[in-house]
């Protein structure tokens, strides 16, 4: 009730109200849970348009679990009625978001798409989705060898030397189809480090149905979670995707599952990379500040290579607007957000932008113009093709 979390939300700086507050929805999941208040379309707006980045809760002084009560809340409330389910349900399925995307990325489809996104309403989830397609039907990110590989991580990859340890590669499932080279890239730099390296299928963690208020289906996806887990023998749940951490972790209690960067970062050493003239800008995603808590990490990771100039975006406003399923119920809102970032984008005149979120990725990408538009990819990439081979 300090209020100390205030200059930290992004929807309170938007806003400016208490009700766009972290300690005002806390009022209200409160009164839900207690039945003196009814769930109206307008107090139910509030609570959806938390973007769930957790900035309040890692500068809260008394340890309020905000996540876990919006995750409980919304489960509580059930899922939106503007919640686009057909969209969603294509995005948690890799190979049918794969299958459909190969088609979508061809010349005369295209076009088509690209015009038919024209004419849909500007808070229109698949106005937003279409926008979002890259121009060419490549990886997202990178260059040679992952940008023309195009290919999944492979099932297991062994060093030949004895193994530091066992570690379970999650991959996801948007970040599976439009980030395969992070994938391909976190193998490399994990087996780099003396790792046994299990790639897991690709499927959704669970985040979208958790954040949506589908209790029962994040809980399903949860279990895929443990059995894959279980199945691949590995001693430590990994992944490339700060977004799914959270999610992740309920699955797999007790420090199981890891931010790859995290553990990467305690095997630097280990890891030798090739020098690099380049000024480069680096978005940090909420989920790896406030979640996975590896900023430094990575920072301390780009820093070993020689002439690599980073340049942090400024942290406020806190949340870029992707937020998951956000950026597709809350266009208009989301892209306020975005502008702000990417006016700090172009304010740092680097030649790539990196990020570890695929969401805030495509999210930011999406609403660069011909101008200012730089090539996008996640920092694993950068750091796997600069790796000096053994």
């Amino acid at each position: 009730m300090c209020g100390l979390c205030l200059p930290q939300c992004p929807t309170y700086l938007l806003d400016a109200q208490e009700a766009e507050s972290p300690r005002g929805r806390i009022a209200m999941a409160a009164a839900l849970a207690k039945g003196t208040v009814s769930a109206t379309p307008a107090l139910r707006l509030h609570l959806d348009h938390c973007l769930g980045c957790m900035s309040c809760e890692k500068v809260c002084p008394a340890k309020v679990e905000y996540g876990e009560l919006l995750v409980e809340t919304r489960a509580l409330l059930g899922p939106s009625q503007e919640r686009p389910d057909t969209l969603i349900g294509v995005l948690k399925r890799p190979a049918l978001y794969r299958g459909l995307r190969a088609v979508a990325l061809i010349g005369t489809v295209r076009r088509g798409l690209a015009r038919m996104g024209g004419w849909l309403p500007a808070r229109s989830p698949w106005r937003v989705a279409l926008g979002m397609l890259p121009r060419r039907n490549v990886v997202r990110g990178g260059s040679e060898p992952f940008a023309s590989q195009g290919s999944r991580p492979s099932a297991l990859l062994q060093e030949q030397a004895p193994a530091r340890g066992h570690v379970a590669l999650f991959p996801g499932c948007v970040a599976s189809v439009e980030d395969a080279a992070a994938q391909v890239a976190a193998q490399r730099l994990l087996v780099a480090a003396g790792f046994t390296v299990s790639a897991l299928p690709a499927f959704c963690c669970g985040a979208m149905d958790a954040h949506g208020g589908i209790a029962a289906g994040a809980e399903t996806s949860a279990e895929a979670v443990r059995r894959a887990y279980v199945a691949s023998g590995a001693t430590t749940l990994v992944t490339a995707t700060p977004g799914c951490l959270s999610t992740l972790r309920r699955a797999l209690p007790g420090g199981v599952a890891q931010d790859v960067i995290s553990l990467l970062a305690r095997h630097a050493d280990d890891l030798t990379f090739r020098p690099l003239t380049e000024r480069v800008a680096l978005h940090i995603p909420c989920t790896q500040t406030n979640i996975a808590r590896s900023d430094a990490d990575l920072r301390r990771l780009l820093a070993r290579i020689s002439g690599l100039d980073v340049a942090t975006l400024p942290a406020q406003p806190t949340c870029c607007g992707a937020a998951g399923t956000h950026m597709l119920e809350f266009p208009e809102r989301a892209a306020t957000l975005r502008d702000m970032k990417l006016r700090q984008v172009t304010a740092l005149a680097t030649s790539r932008l990196l990020s570890s979120n695929v969401g805030c990725r495509l999210h930011l990408a999406a609403g660069m113009t011909p101008e200012t538009a730089i090539p996008d990819l996640h920092p694993l990439i950068l750091l796997a093709e600069q790796l000096e081979s053994p």
